[in-house]
């Protein structure tokens, strides 16, 4: 669980890779990577949260750098129904009031989506047609959270010119940034353990997300996406998660809680 408890607050934090993780009795922690947990969550709640939600507010604010002007504009979110896409269709839609189109392929995944806050739901086999059968040619932002190589060709293809593409997934081939260039599109690579890997000047910066996430939690404008939790942190819990979250077929988090 990424949560710790101090004589004056419980809190929450997603940790430093460079240090031991969640699958540690201990961990050791920067206090400026850490937040206030939000008091209405419980344990398991907001145990599922630092790192997904730290990963959509950088990108969308840090990278991207999505602000009020850009309310009502459109944007693609690969991989709707996982725990990264889960709170970027909360935070797209209740914060920067931006129109939301998620994918999903099944159908469980694809009600998720929508009690999310998804204005529409796409096949992402088939992404492209299904894109513009929504009713959009083109879309002014589109992020990756599945597989950069496998959608590449189809995120050229929507993208607006002048709009911006960001990704967490690993490529494994190239990606030829180039057949971004006639549309001038800028593409933005996010990954979370940035700030604490690298102790950047502005490593603090994750204290007040998670501290200003905190009271959007409690004001109810965003809500834990935890799906799934196994009691008894075991070796067997520790396998089943993994499992589940190696079959791509996961729907929002999983917390194992003792």
């Amino acid at each position: 669980m990424r949560l710790l408890y101090s004589k004056r607050e419980t809190t929450y934090y997603a940790g430093d890779i460079t240090k031991s993780g969640s699958n540690a009795e201990y961990q050791l922690v920067d206090e400026r990577i850490v937040g206030r947990k939000p008091r209405n969550l419980s344990w398991a709640e907001a145990a599922a949260m630092p790192l997904t939600l730290l990963t959509v507010w950088e990108l969308f604010f840090d990278r991207i750098r999505i602000n009020e002007s850009d309310s009502g504009r459109s944007l693609l979110i690969i991989g709707g129904a996982g725990g990264v896409g889960s709170i970027a269709i909360q935070i797209a839609k209740r914060i920067d009031g931006l129109t939301v189109i998620a994918t999903a392929s099944r159908t469980e995944s694809a009600e998720w989506c929508k009690q999310q806050g998804a204005d529409f739901v796409v096949n992402h086999q088939n992404l492209v047609e299904e894109v513009q059968q929504a009713g959009f040619r083109q879309v002014d932002f589109i992020v990756d959270f599945v597989n950069v190589n496998m959608y590449w060709d189809a995120m050229v293809t929507l993208v607006k010119p002048q709009g911006q593409i960001g990704s967490i997934s690993d490529p494994v081939e190239s990606v030829n940034l180039r057949a971004l260039k006639g549309k001038s599109v800028s593409f933005h690579w996010e990954l979370m353990f940035t700030r604490s890997m690298f102790q950047t000047e502005d490593m603090s910066r994750q204290h007040h997300i998670l501290k200003q996430a905190a009271a959007l939690f409690e004001s109810g404008t965003i809500t834990s996406t935890i799906n799934q939790c196994l009691s008894e942190f075991s070796t067997e819990n520790l396998k089943r998660a993994h499992g589940l979250l190696e079959s791509g077929k996961s729907i929002g988090k999983i917390v194992i809680e003792y």
